[in-house]
C-alpha cells in the first residue's frame, strides 16, 4: 500500500511540474523572449564585412602594418549577392614592394603574402586609407548600389567589391585619397536565364555613402 501510495505522489509532484513548466512556456513574456530571439540572426564567418577583415587581419601581420590599409578587394560572389572572397592590402614599409596582402574564404584567413607587385604612387595608392574617414562599410555599399533606379526590375545575380583611392580628377570633385566603393554587378541574362552579364559599375563614397558615378549597361543582357 506504501508503494502504491508513494508511486501516486511521485506520479502527482511530475504532473504537477509538467504542468508549470507548460504554464512558464506560455507566459506571454516567455514567448516574447523566445520570439525575439529567433528574430536575431546568428552571424557566421562567412558573413563578415570588409570592415571585420580589416580587424582580422591585423592578426596575421606585423605591427607595422596594422590598420594600415591600402585596398580591400572581393571576388565576384556566388549563389548570392555576399561576396566570401576577400583581399585585404595593407601598407607594408618592411615590404619591398610595400604591401603585404591576407586573403580571406568565408571569414577564415588563407593565405598572407606580399605581392610582387608595384603600388599606384600617382593616384596615392602607396598610403594607406583615412580609417576616421571610412563610415560606410561594404554591405551597405552594395545595398546602396542595388537601389540605383535603373535596376528596379533587373535581377541582379552577384557582386564584386573594391575599395580604394581615386586619382585626383577622377571625379570631378575629390582630390588625391578620397577613398571610394566600386561595386560591379551582374544580372540574369533576358535571353539565357542560365548566364549572366556584367552591368557594370557603381562608385560610392566610403565617407558619405553617395553614389558619384554610375556606369551601368542594360542592353548588356539581351
Amino acid at each position: 500500500m506504501r508503494s502504491l501510495k508513494g508511486c501516486c505522489a511521485g506520479a502527482a509532484r511530475s504532473y504537477i511540474g509538467e504542468m508549470k513548466l507548460i504554464r512558464t512556456c506560455l507566459n506571454p513574456r516567455s514567448l516574447f523572449a523566445l520570439a525575439l530571439f529567433c528574430a536575431v540572426p546568428i552571424a557566421s564567418a562567412g558573413e563578415m564585412t570588409a570592415f571585420d577583415l580589416i580587424k582580422e587581419g591585423n592578426r596575421y601581420i606585423g605591427e607595422q602594418a596594422k590598420d594600415k590599409v591600402v585596398q580591400i578587394r572581393s571576388e565576384k560572389s556566388v549563389g548570392s549577392l555576399t561576396p566570401v572572397v576577400w583581399t585585404v592590402v595593407y601598407y607594408d614599409p618592411t615590404a619591398r614592394l610595400k604591401a603585404v596582402e591576407v586573403k580571406f574564404v568565408a571569414g577564415k584567413m588563407t593565405d598572407v603574402n606580399r605581392p610582387f607587385r608595384l603600388l599606384e604612387p600617382v593616384l596615392g595608392g602607396d598610403t594607406p586609407l583615412d580609417r576616421e574617414k571610412l563610415k560606410v562599410n561594404s554591405d551597405k555599399a552594395v545595398a546602396t548600389a542595388l537601389k540605383e533606379p535603373v535596376l528596379e526590375n533587373i535581377k541582379v545575380t552577384a557582386t564584386q567589391l573594391k575599395l580604394e583611392k581615386v586619382g585626383e580628377g577622377v571625379l570631378q570633385r575629390s582630390a588625391i585619397g578620397e577613398a571610394i566603393w566600386k561595386v560591379k554587378l551582374w544580372a540574369t541574362k533576358l535571353r539565357e536565364a542560365n548566364r549572366d552579364a556584367d552591368l557594370g559599375e557603381v562608385w560610392i563614397s566610403a565617407a558619405d555613402g553617395k553614389v558619384v558615378k554610375s556606369d551601368l549597361h542594360l542592353d548588356r543582357i539581351d
